[in-house]
């Protein structure tokens, strides 16, 4: 048998940046890239590399030797065993500057697009408690810290219900606290978990596929009103009811009360069905007097103050006068399409999600908005030359694509068909630099802007304005 290869430690190296995944980069004596995990940029360390590429290593801080002037005191106790908020080390300035870094590197190294105008970064106004839905997952066997392994007192407590450590899909961190949403999420995820440990309900164990409660979600808007989804196993009227009785008791504000019996190998629910337990299926977020009916499978930015600015910044782009036709691809529920409907001649929504689209309808129609059309299909397949010809050639184009970005097929119509204008709003940069350097050929980059949307996370959009050259 051949002698494992050591794995090498590199002393006194300093961390020059952040790179894309929430890592840092610092770079090995050997010249290739080290991606590490723990450090902030700035700091002095020591490096144990634990995998060894052609370019590049992947590393572990075994010691930070001097501290960067980047950092701040993380806010969360759970802050390095949770994987939620990997930048909380580090300064929101900084976080901000290392994301408008990331967009623009993409850009100019993977486009190769000139920008005329680089706007800066949107910053989050709230850098906590920020976000309107958080899934929690609840488990029998919960991740124990060294400390606990290395006692030798029996554990008696081994439920959990909180996040999945990273990298390991049947271990869950049970959350005392949580900074990401307001009360009462913390509230009543807190007294969720006391309820079902005090009356014996059986938290899920992932491997065996046994036990009763699986998740829960939890849904806030900004007008004050939230939705609590339990997420039950098997179909045990009497315990689900238990449950169920008593959040309806604790928390008699809430808006909608809401269940799922799904014994399925996965967590997803968009194939159940969603039981209402109490007050109605649905929440409502609200934006410049237009409203927007949320239901338990509903998409809506989980940011909603940044969701804001980022249709804002994508109004404002699109240069709407009045008297343009303007396609919305990818509209998801349609919230860009019905914020710039009242700027527009008419607006025409795609999607590939039925339920969105029929959530996109239901909230134009109690909008009173008459000039929006939305139609349901595979992008590549429903936005073609027929398609086109039918409801005519858009003055502008604007596109939110997923984090895959679009399809060569859908770029190749936007080059076919040459809108004036395209606004591409993206929540990857790399794939939207890949496109943008396909639409090269027939557009110019006139405007560049990110926007922070999830804070304390590596995450950022960005939205870019094209331009027939």
């Amino acid at each position: 048998m051949g002698r494992k290869k050591s794995k090498p430690v590199f002393e006194n190296v300093e961390v020059t940046g952040a790179g894309a995944k929430g890592k840092s980069i610092a770079k090995a004596p050997d010249g290739k890239v080290i991606f590490l995990t723990g450090a902030v940029p700035g700091d002095i360390v020591d490096i144990q590399a634990y995998k060894k590429r052609k370019a590049y290593y992947e590393g572990k801080v075994l010691a930070i030797k001097s501290y960067s002037d980047k950092r701040t005191e993380p806010k969360c106790k759970h802050f390095g065993v949770c994987g939620g908020c990997k930048w909380q080390a580090m300064g929101y300035e900084h976080q901000l500057n290392f994301k408008e870094q990331e967009v623009l590197n993409n850009l100019q190294r993977i486009g190769k697009v000139d920008i005329e105008e680089i706007v800066p970064i949107s910053g989050s106004n709230e850098q906590y408690f920020y976000r309107n839905k958080m899934e929690f997952s609840f488990s029998d066997s919960r991740w124990l810290s060294l400390d606990e392994i290395q006692s030798e007192k029996e554990i008696e407590d081994r439920n959990a219900l909180g996040f999945h450590i990273p990298g390991m899909w049947d271990k869950i961190l049970d959350l005392d606290e949580c900074h990401l949403q307001a009360e009462p999420s913390n509230t009543i995820r807190l007294a969720v978990r006391e309820f079902a440990v005090k009356n014996n309900l059986p938290f899920f164990n992932t491997r065996n596929q046994e036990g009763l409660l699986r998740t829960l979600m939890l849904r806030t808007s900004s007008n004050g009103q939230f939705m609590i989804l339990v997420q039950f196993f098997r179909n045990d009227k009497a315990e689900i009811e238990l449950l169920m009785e008593f959040l309806k008791t604790e928390f008699p504000e809430v808006t909608s009360l809401q269940y799922v019996v799904n014994s399925k190998g996965n967590d997803t629910i968009y194939d159940q069905e969603v039981i209402c337990y109490h007050g109605q299926d649905y929440i409502e977020e609200e934006m410049e007097g237009l409203r927007f009916k949320i239901n338990a499978k509903s998409f809506y930015q989980t940011n909603a103050s940044q969701a804001y600015e980022l249709y804002k910044i994508t109004r404002n782009f699109a240069g709407l006068t009045g008297e343009e036709l303007v396609y919305d691809l990818y509209t998801g529920t349609g919230t860009i399409a019905q914020f710039v409907a009242k700027n527009a001649k008419k607006v025409i929504g795609v999607e590939s999600v039925p339920e969105a689209i029929a959530d996109a309808k239901v909230n134009a129609l109690n909008n009173n908005i008459d000039n929006v059309e939305f139609y349901v299909g595979d992008m590549k397949k429903v936005f073609t030359s027929g398609f086109v010809n039918e409801h005519g050639v858009p003055d502008i184009v604007i596109t939110d694509p997923p984090r895959d970005g679009m399809h060569k097929d859908v770029v190749a119509q936007l080059l076919a068909i040459q809108a004036k204008r395209i606004v591409y709003v993206s929540c990857n940069s790399a794939t939207q630099a890949r496109d943008l350097a396909l639409l090269d050929e027939t557009y110019k980059v006139i405007k560049s802007q990110a926007v922070d949307m999830f804070p304390q996370t590596h995450h950022v959009e960005n939205v870019v304005l094209l331009e027939l050259r």
